[in-house]
């Protein structure tokens, strides 16, 4: 159903996996870290905005998407992504098929798309409430900097109300 309400399909291009797997002198198999992972350039979030917002006009759902109802929606859309998740226990980063459980390539298909509709939303609610949202994440990140100080919070999940100075 978010599917048909949000009409940008994912696509799968690759390896989704930032793990490599060699051996070691005893023969055992070693599963190491790659450099990292990263997006592509493109879309880019104005570009998410954009094809949502011809999405939406060519359908005459603008009428549908008010704050209110993005907001519902995507909370739907959240919920989905953790159903993904349930039951599984933890699941290491890359989803790497050597874990178990095992995450099939439906299975990370399925998952691409549910957050798919998650980003597809929030780039909608925030462009509905006229939040510019890369200048929103560097203010933000700004304000993290100053809340949770490097040399006093690494290493810990202490929210930064619990930090003395």
């Amino acid at each position: 159903m978010a599917q048909q309400q949000n009409g940008i399909g994912s696509e799968h291009n690759g390896d989704t996996s930032s793990h490599h797997t060699s051996t070691n002198g005893n023969g055992e198999i070693q599963h190491d870290r790659a450099e990292g992972f990263t997006f592509t350039s493109e879309p880019t979030l104005e570009d998410i905005r954009r094809l949502q917002t011809e999405f939406t006009e060519e359908r005459n759902w603008n009428q549908f998407h008010t704050p209110r109802n993005l907001l519902l929606a995507l909370v739907g859309e959240v919920g989905e992504v953790s159903e993904l998740f349930q039951w599984r226990g933890e699941v290491q980063e890359g989803l790497p098929d050597y874990c178990v459980p095992d995450w099939t390539e439906p299975q990370r298909e399925h998952l691409a798309q549910e957050l798919s509709d998650v980003l597809i939303y929030l780039v909608e609610l925030a462009e509905k409430c006229h939040v510019d949202l890369p200048q929103a994440v560097l203010r933000k990140m700004a304000l993290n900097r100053l809340k949770y100080p490097a040399s006093k919070v690494h290493g810990s999940a202490k929210k930064y109300t619990e930090y003395k100075d």
